[in-house]
């Protein structure tokens, strides 16, 4: 949103401020977008059709929208194996929604975030989107493939051209405090225990939020065909273990550990391979673990 609107485009964003975590912290997240006139802000959710409708309906009569990116969910593993159906609700019904809006407003450009979780347990390491092997093990994870069929769907009925990026555990600046590293780091600069699930040897494909917003901005851009699915990760794995030894080191702080079991619905790795990205998209993520982190760090203690 930011680089659109540095770039000099016209935003309108669409939140429902789901209570998942504090409203404090998203509108903190979106104050420097409203100190411009180019950004509207709609209050709304995605599950109410008539009143989004109306809404972006009336933003339209301005000028129309030459994309939407549609990056609202109900989001992570754990919380949707206690609730399945709002999962649903949320990511497909409201992805529903938001196509049928793009399909009445002729809106030609439909970019969609999906997830490195609908790998779930393929063991074929690094992910390649072309593998029919999704085996999704968290409900989250089956409303984003369910998503992506979707789209195909109206793509192949009207013309609407669909990217879905299968995101890779995006952090950095503004990332949500309830996701490892932002709580790593927040209880680490508290000296608290930081709960350390399983052995540690679980490993995640880190990706930093400005290599990510990059190839965000590359899918709005891209016109080469109707539909693609497309990884957008780091290319390199880290371990749980290798990661908090990372922030030990940018942070200067020893982490204590609280022990705990693995936990239902998390996948041993994830691991993007990034063929696909680079030659469609340009895409070639920059950010090492430990620059990103440092980054992050410095963010978080100023907003402390």
């Amino acid at each position: 949103m930011d680089r659109l609107l540095a770039e000099g485009h016209t935003v309108v964003g669409i939140d429902n401020f789901d209570p998942f975590y504090p409203r404090a912290v998203k509108e903190a997240n979106i104050a420097s977008a409203r100190q411009t006139p180019r950004f509207t802000l709609i209050e709304a959710d995605i599950r109410d059709n008539a009143v989004l409708g109306t809404a972006l309906y009336k933003s339209a009569a301005a000028g129309g929208f030459d994309a939407i990116v549609h990056l609202a969910a109900k989001v992570g593993v754990r919380p949707s194996i206690d609730d399945p159906v709002g999962y649903q609700m949320t990511n497909l019904i409201g992805t529903q929604n938001m196509l049928e809006i793009a399909r009445r407003l002729g809106v030609k450009q439909f970019v969609f975030a999906s997830s490195s979780s609908v790998y779930g347990v393929n063991p074929r390491v690094p992910w390649r989107e072309d593998d029919s092997g999704l085996m999704p093990i968290s409900p989250y994870a089956s409303s984003k493939i369910a998503g992506e069929l979707l789209g195909h769907v109206y793509s192949h009925l009207h013309g609407i051209r669909f990217i879905a990026l299968r995101f890779f555990t995006v952090y950095g600046p503004r990332q949500r405090p309830d996701l490892a590293i932002h709580k790593f780091t927040r209880l680490m600069l508290e000296g608290k225990p930081i709960p350390f699930y399983g052995d540690g040897s679980t490993r995640r494909d880190y990706t930093y939020v400005d290599d990510l917003v990059q190839g965000v901005l590359s899918a709005i851009r891209y016109t080469a065909t109707p539909y693609e699915v497309i990884n957008l990760g780091n290319n390199h794995t880290v371990s749980l273990a290798e990661l908090v030894a990372a922030l030990e080191e940018v942070l200067e702080r020893r982490a204590y550990l609280d022990r705990r079991p693995t936990q239902p619905g998390d996948v041993p790795q994830t691991w993007a391979n990034l063929t696909k990205a680079g030659a469609s998209l340009a895409y070639a993520p920059g950010t090492t673990i430990s620059g990103g982190l440092g980054s992050f760090a410095k963010w978080l203690k100023e907003c402390r």
